[in-house]
């Protein structure tokens, strides 16, 4: 899977996608990250990428023609399943939507800031809104780690067990049920008899029971969800 970011704080985003399971895909070859700074697709000396707003609108906007010619290149050298814009008023990002984008085999992301960006991109060039949640960032960069981090897990190969994925929470509209570890008891706080028993049926039923419990307690509202 390849992945192309646009933005104008390319170092914004060099440290998070080069750590961890997202670095182990790159260097596997799973995934290719790659991140353009949209000023090297301006045509002035001064790479100015925003202006100011028709109409009188207090903030700077983000100009169509540096972004047309950074898709443009981009789309010269390959077919895109989507090209995607991160924006507070995109489509609720949640984990269905990671799981569509994870079966892509190129996407485009490109990263809004400032005040936004010229209509005109949204209406011709962007095949998709994203946003991760009703508040405002300052800019798209941190949505669009978000993101790939989400994607790229769940590419076969990327995690050592792939079953783990699949029961992360909000695969099944379920929160992940209560996990423990070594040692199965400390300072009298025990480990439930149930996962120390070795009897997997017993357990899945556990995990099944404790999924839906903490889902309706703490996360009602996915019970509701088709």
């Amino acid at each position: 899977m390849r992945i192309d970011i646009i933005t104008v704080l390319p170092e914004l985003l060099k440290g998070p996608l080069d750590q961890s399971i997202i670095k182990r895909a790159q260097q596997k070859g799973i995934a290719e990250i790659v991140i353009h700074n949209l000023r090297d697709y301006t045509t002035n000396k001064h790479k100015t990428v925003d202006d100011y707003s028709f109409g009188g609108d207090a903030g700077m906007v983000m100009m169509i023609e540096p972004i047309d010619r950074a898709i443009s290149a981009l789309k010269a050298e390959r077919n895109y399943d989507e090209i995607i814009y991160t924006s507070p008023d995109g489509v609720k990002y949640n984990q269905k939507e990671a799981n569509k984008l994870a079966t892509f085999k190129n996407i485009i992301i490109l990263c809004g800031h400032y005040k936004g960006i010229d209509q005109r991109i949204r209406e011709h060039l962007i095949t998709k809104e994203i946003s991760i949640g009703d508040y405002v960032l300052t800019g798209g960069e941190l949505a669009a780690a978000i993101i790939v981090d989400s994607v790229v897990r769940l590419i076969p190969g990327t995690i050592s067990d792939e079953t783990s994925a699949l029961t992360d929470s909000f695969q099944d509209n379920l929160l992940a049920p209560p996990v423990y570890t070594r040692p199965s008891e400390y300072k009298g706080w025990k480990v439930p008899d149930v996962l120390l028993s070795g009897n997997f049926k017993e357990i899945e039923k556990w995990k099944e029971e404790q999924s839906y419990e903490r889902t309706k307690r703490l996360r009602p509202d996915l019970l509701d969800e088709d």
